[in-house]
């Protein structure tokens, strides 16, 4: 436990390294996911049609909607481009779509070393019934963003 005073180019790096220590696998953790590799392959088999049906079911509402995003390569969330809103701060923008939209996003910027505020986080790995819903509120994005936002 503790605490940083600094300038606020500093902190914004403390924030991060702070993120990406807290969210990291403990000791533990990483020993018990030993047990996993005496899994038989149906167990992996059945996981990965799992996550691949989150994937393809959230992918086609956004592609749905027209809007621009990765297509994910094994991970189990979605970075979408916010650049036709005029995002030039990701962090204001994510609270906007809270408030406005009422789905959370993560900001991309947290993920990228270089300056990139054009993209932000959404994750993928949820019941039908919950990506259905963050769709359906998505799906009045384009008109609520490009009206209110910009």
């Amino acid at each position: 436990m503790g605490y940083v005073i600094a300038p606020e180019h500093i902190i914004d790096r403390v924030k991060k390294v702070h993120d990406f220590l807290t969210v990291g696998a403990a000791a533990p953790l990483m020993e018990a996911a030993t047990v996993g590799l005496c899994f038989p392959d149906i167990y992996y088999d059945e996981l990965q049609a799992h996550y691949t049906h989150m994937k393809q079911f959230f992918c086609d509402g956004l592609h749905q909607f027209g809007l621009s995003f990765t297509d994910p390569q094994g991970a189990y969330y979605v970075l979408l481009d916010v650049s036709k809103y005029g995002v030039k701060d990701d962090m204001h923008f994510c609270e906007w779509l809270a408030e406005h939209i009422g789905v959370g996003a993560v900001p991309g910027s947290c993920f990228f070393r270089e300056d990139v505020n054009h993209l932000i986080r959404f994750h993928f790995a949820k019941r039908d019934e919950t990506l259905l819903a963050a769709l359906d509120r998505l799906s009045e994005l384009d008109a609520k963003a490009l009206k209110c936002y910009c």
